[in-house]
């Protein structure tokens, strides 16, 4: 008997899903724990793979479709029956389904994803230019721009990951001017004295993608619910930059590279330990604070504009255990998938506290929203050289120069008052000025 899959829940606040991108074909014979499609959720990107061997019969969401949980996606045909046959007793049915009707029987099988899903390489072409009734895979930005241009996306051979259609690639493929043929009757006035830009501005409205609504959704809860307030401290790095070069070099030959964030991550982790309330969260049903026994570190990681954009916080689980090796290797492993092929529920959960880091953007200062269920977020700034006042040997004082990092913390004064806040800062600065303290 033919096996339907459904959208499966992939995250407790999950109600819908959308399907990404299909890893299989329609007649392509499929073994247990094969991947199937990737889905984008409310909150990652993840895989789905099947949980039985069979042939794909049917497939009923197309890519870059949106449907329930419960929705039949996709059809499995069992031996001894043949595909063409299982599409053609599961069209109607399935169809509805996928376009937003109600869920598919009880019967129906819902997939679900692998908490560890096993690297899969890029290839290095598309399904574009293929044969019709495929479908191409192109980022919404991409498709939207297509449409607005006129430009064929089945022609194109995208440059994201999985040979995905970027905004860029589209871009590239419009005629000169900016405007396709189809949209030559009106053409656009050029203002006199003004340059023409390589691309010329338009507009445009963008749907949201699933992750984009959440973070929008979740941010204005977090300012309309949570009373904010910042903190900000500076601190002298030359110490820290000074260790950090020497242990790059003594550890190049074992491909580690320490970046000044694992510093950060590894001071502000050992700094609960005095500080317990800023690894803390509310708990709204009491009203309580419940502080955690464990330090889990959220760190945010910029999405390219080729995924959708947007921002996801992955988990350093433990971190105020592990060493700065460890951190360094975790934090890139999981901010090269967050960018490549999307983190799962598993990955982004838990987090106690969140550090948000600009500095490698050339920003100096600026405040951050808290992630809750977090009771506090730690914004950091690049490391600028400035002129300090220094004693020299003989106690005069003298000019020097050095670097100097701005950190701006901002915390629930539900839970963290004025004093606490300024305290922890004063720990971290201290284990950031005396960096020898963070190895041991």
């Amino acid at each position: 008997m033919a096996i339907e899959i459904t959208m499966p829940r992939l995250s407790d606040t999950m109600e819908q899903g959308t399907v990404v991108k299909w890893h299989v074909k329609e007649g392509q014979a499929v073994k247990s724990g094969d991947v199937l499609a990737d889905i984008e959720t409310d909150k990652a990107t993840m895989e789905l793979q099947s949980f039985d061997d069979g042939v794909l019969g049917k497939i009923v969401a197309a890519e870059g479709q949106t449907v329930p949980i419960g929705a039949v996606i996709c059809v499995l045909a069992q031996e001894g029956e043949k595909p063409s046959a299982t599409a053609a007793k599961t069209g109607t049915a399935s169809g509805a389904a996928a376009a937003g009707g109600a869920p598919s029987a009880p019967a129906s099988r819902s997939g679900t994803a692998l908490a560890e899903p096993p690297a899969r390489p890029s290839v290095g072409s598309n399904t574009n230019g293929v044969a019709s009734g495929e479908r191409v895979f192109a980022s919404p930005l991409a498709r939207k721009i297509a449409e607005e241009r006129g430009v064929d996306l089945a022609s194109l051979h995208g440059s994201g990951p999985s040979g995905r259609i970027t905004r860029k690639d589209v871009e590239a493929a419009t005629p000169a001017g900016g405007a396709s043929d189809a949209g030559a009757a009106s053409p656009r006035v050029q203002p006199v004295l003004v340059a023409a830009g390589p691309t010329s501005l338009e507009d445009r409205t963008v749907p949201l993608s699933n992750i984009r609504a959440t973070i929008a959704k979740r941010l204005v809860e977090s300012k309309a619910t949570v009373p904010h307030y910042q903190v900000t401290v500076s601190v002298r790095v030359d110490a820290l930059l000074d260790l950090r070069e020497q242990l790059n070099e003594q550890l190049e030959s074992q491909g580690v590279k320490l970046s000044v964030n694992d510093f950060i991550v590894r001071a502000c982790a050992v700094a609960m330990h005095e500080h317990p309330f800023l690894n803390s969260s509310w708990e709204p049903n009491g009203p309580a604070i419940k502080l955690h026994a464990r330090v889990h570190i959220g760190v945010a990681i910029a999405l390219p504009m080729e995924r959708g954009g947007g921002l996801v916080v992955a988990t350093l689980r433990d971190a105020d255990r592990i060493g700065l090796r460890q951190i360094s290797s975790e934090t890139k492993r999981l901010s090269k998938k967050a960018r490549e092929k999307g983190l799962t529920i598993e990955e982004m959960a838990d987090s106690t506290f969140t550090i948000s880091n600009l500095g490698m953007f050339g920003v100096d200062h600026f405040t951050a929203i808290i992630n809750p269920p977090n009771v506090a977020i730690l914004a950091v700034g690049r490391a600028v050289q400035k002129p300090f006042v220094e004693a020299d040997e003989a106690g005069e004082p003298t000019l020097v120069v050095g670097h100097e990092m701005s950190m701006t913390m901002s915390s629930d004064h539900r839970v963290v008052d004025g004093a606490m806040a300024a305290q922890y800062l004063a720990t971290v600065k201290s284990l950031l000025e005396k960096p020898a303290s963070l190895l041991v």
